[in-house]
């Protein structure tokens, strides 16, 4: 086994008994040389001494000048390979046939027939060649004797267990638990990459499978490197199927007659190497607290495996982190991981500069007349003093750009004071604004079993009012509603999210249940919740003075009187979201509270009264499907009902309600089967949202079931419960769901629709 692999027999051929049988005939070979040889050289001695003796002007030449400058591989023509034995058995016979033209061939010829008269000194001539002295070999009983060696095994495999990749395709790894804890990872890496996995190996690619074999190899190859294990071995075989293993000189024509070509490798990891010393430049000479956070956040350590994508991920976790601890200016180098492999190590070097450590000083803009200062520092979720971090520089940014006043923004550390000792810098933030269009006219027109006819146009310019003051013209003419407002919003009012606005309007409006003509001012001061910062935590207050002529809808052309109400309110909403997704959530929560202590002037009579509601909805996967459950209570107390403005009482039905029955159709009736709307509230909604797969998962099935019960009393007594159901259809956008549901009234009143169709924008809660 010594001399086989000392002959250089690799251990990591494609078949082992090829390679032996390749070995073995040059083995053979190289005897027969030997033989050959030296026949050869009592041919040229002889020869040599027979000119001697014949002519005494010719130098005697020996055996060592005959060959010089020649080596033994010199001497042996190509076709020796091909029949050693043969070949040698020329050169012991044929050595005067080399010689026949001419008298030194004769006497060559019949000096060997009887005792030369001149004696070649063979042994004088091989001290002249410089041969070594062949080492005598002893019997060792312990070792087998050449005779003895039929096919040898070379390497010792452990016990492997294969994974079928495919009907082509064999990974096969070290039985042995523990041997290769990466397996599973890397089965599913290498299939993901591999060639013959994505090109397929069909009967018109037949040729082409030993270039994808050979290229996955080299990808194992690859892969034990990136998880560490640089000593590591990948022995390739091809197989031709009814014949099996094929000589890879021979693949072409071993694959092109068989139909089920296969190629496996068994991959041999080995050691798994780990790292050695780990230099991180300047990052070792930061201070203890300093130095801790970050050596953390890069994640490997002396000791650690050396896994290739840990070298990656680690990088850029330190980069990440340098940014997030104050050092805005950090910097890493290339890093270089050196492997030894006597110590089954690996050393990383990774040059960091940490460029010292900031603390925020100013927001400065380069528009000031647009976005000011000032205000960039009011939206800015930092104060000036506090240590710099990567994240509230890029909160920033967006931010600004959610403004939708700027179609673009650069923001760029400063630095404007250098740190001295334990104190940190200061940096500025240098602001560059492009600014966007600042004016929209929008219009839509539409129709709906509700409404009838539709047509709304409105003007809007986003900063007429800078920074963030908008003001927005808006009517609506349809065949149930006319309005004309105009609204005064300011965004970012006094610090992040909070919003103050003022409208004014004036509408007319006809539902099912209330005919009113209002004139109305409100106005509010609220934290938002939007699509960009979903928060927690959301509240609004505000306070509101209308002036409203209404009555109940006319019915069979018989007018109901009018009556006029002077209202003053002052509401207050808070709002706790645990959910997911503000328009399409999964899991979670929600809870709102809305309170309006209100005081209302009618035919000289006052009536103050308190209107507050609680709604509670909550999200459930089960699988793919998602599970929502809502629930609503709302009253009206400290009024009869007939003191309370029509369009001021509850009522229920309609998309965000009790699907299946039109909007505010459900409450109690007067004689002409009129909606009078109630005192106290109570809604229950269940559904259940259920993935399709069609256009690449964009669809959703909803099937639901609502409940709602509307009362006369401040307390509900369930005098009037209506149930719809129905089922909904939700394709997902980028920007959220567009909702479809078509509900029928479970149990109807001779005034409700068989089915209604409600289409908007988000889930129905």
């Amino acid at each position: 086994m010594a001399q086989l692999l000392a002959h250089g027999v690799k251990t990591d051929s494609l078949s082992n008994s090829l390679r032996v049988d390749r070995y073995l005939k040059a083995l053979r070979l190289r005897l027969a040389l030997k033989t050959g040889f030296a026949a050869g050289l009592l041919a040229t001695g002889t020869l040599a001494a027979g000119q001697e003796s014949s002519s005494t002007e010719t130098e005697s030449s020996s055996p060592s000048e005959s060959f010089a400058g020649q080596t033994l591989d010199d001497l042996i023509p190509e076709d020796a390979t091909e029949n050693a034995e043969d070949w040698a058995t020329r050169g012991r016979n044929g050595a005067s046939q080399a010689n026949t033209a001419g008298p030194e061939a004769d006497m060559a010829e019949a000096d060997l027939s009887q005792e030369p008269a001149q004696v070649f000194d063979i042994d004088g001539a091989l001290d002249r060649l410089d041969v070594a002295e062949p080492e005598v070999l002893s019997p060792d009983a312990d070792r087998p004797s050449f005779a003895d060696i039929d096919a040898p095994t070379l390497v010792d495999l452990p016990d492997l267990a294969e994974f079928d990749l495919s009907d082509q395709l064999i990974l096969a790894f070290p039985a042995e638990a523990g041997r290769f804890p990466e397996e599973e990872e890397f089965i599913a890496r290498f299939r993901a990459l591999s060639a013959i996995e994505a090109l397929g190996t069909g009967e018109d690619t037949v040729p082409q499978l030993a270039a994808r074999a050979r290229s996955d190899e080299e990808l194992l190859d690859a892969m034990l490197r990136n998880y560490g294990y640089y000593s590591g071995e990948v022995v390739r075989q091809l197989s031709g199927g009814r014949r099996g293993f094929a000589d890879e000189a021979d693949l072409g024509n071993e694959l092109a007659a068989d139909r089920d070509p296969k190629v496996r490798f068994d991959v041999l990891p080995g050691p798994q190497y780990v790292f050695g010393a780990v230099d991180l430049g300047a990052l070792g000479r930061l201070v203890l607290d300093d130095r801790g956070p970050l050596l953390e956040a890069f994640g490997i350590a002396s000791g650690d495996p050396v896994y290739a994508d840990a070298i990656v991920s680690g990088e850029a976790q330190l980069r990440l982190a340098l940014g997030e601890s104050g050092y805005p200016f950090g910097d890493l180098g290339k890093p270089d991981l050196l492997i030894d492999h006597a110590r089954e190590e690996g050393d990383l070097t990774l040059p960091v500069e940490t460029g010292g450590k900031f603390a925020f000083g100013e927001v400065l803009s380069d528009d000031p007349d647009f976005l000011s200062d000032r205000h960039l520092g009011r939206i800015a979720r930092f104060e000036a003093g506090d240590i710099y971090q990567t994240s509230l520089q890029a909160d920033l940014r967006r931010a600004i750009l959610a403004t939708g006043l700027v179609s673009s923004v650069a923001i760029t550390p400063r630095a404007i004071s250098q740190p001295d000792g334990d104190d940190p810098g200061e940096v500025a933030l240098d602001v560059a604004l492009e600014r966007a269009p600042l004016r929209t006219i929008s219009g839509a027109a539409g129709f709906g079993t509700e409404d009838g006819f539709k047509l709304e146009a409105a003007w809007e310019h986003r900063n007429l009012f800078p920074p963030e003051g908008a003001l927005r013209v808006r009517g609506i003419v349809g065949t149930r509603e006319q309005l004309a407002s105009v609204t005064f919003r300011r965004s970012n009012f006094r610090g992040r999210d909070q919003v103050l606005s003022v409208d004014a309007f004036a509408s007319d409006i006809e539902t099912e249940a209330v005919d009113a003509r209002t004139v109305a001012l409100q106005g509010s001061f609220e934290r938002v919740s939007n699509l960009l910062f979903q928060k927690p935590f959301s509240w609004q207050l505000g306070a509101e003075l209308l002036y409203t002529d209404e009555r109940n809808r006319m019915t069979n052309g018989i007018a109901r009187p009018r009556q006029e109400y002077l209202i003053g309110g002052i509401f207050g909403r808070a709002t706790i979201d645990g959910s997911d997704d503000l328009l399409d959530p999964r899991k979670g929560y929600r809870v709102s509270f809305f309170a309006e202590p209100e005081f209302s002037r009618s035919l000289s009579e006052n009536s103050p009264y308190l209107r507050a509601r609680l709604d509670a909805s909550y999200y459930q996967p089960v699988g793919s499907t998602v599970i929502a459950a809502r629930f609503a209570v709302a009253s009206v107390a400290g009024a009869d009902l007939l003191d309370i403005a029509p369009s001021r009482r509850l009522y229920s039905g309609g998309g965000g309600s009790v699907r299946g029955f039109g909007f505010q159709a459900i409450g109690p009736r007067n004689e002409f089967d009129e909606p009078e709307g109630g005192r106290s509230l109570l809604e229950a909604a269940v559904e259940a949202r259920i993935p399709t797969g069609l256009l690449g998962g964009a669809i959703e099935v909803v099937p639901f079931f609502d409940l709602g019960s509307i009362s006369s009393e401040a307390r509900p007594d369930f005098d009037v419960v209506r149930a719809g159901a129905g089922v909904g259809v939700r394709y997902k956008t980028s920007f959220g769901p567009i909702r479809v549901d078509v509900g029928a009234p479970l149990n109807p009143t001779p005034t409700d629709a068989p089915v209604v169709v409600y289409v908007s924008l988000g889930q129905a809660f």
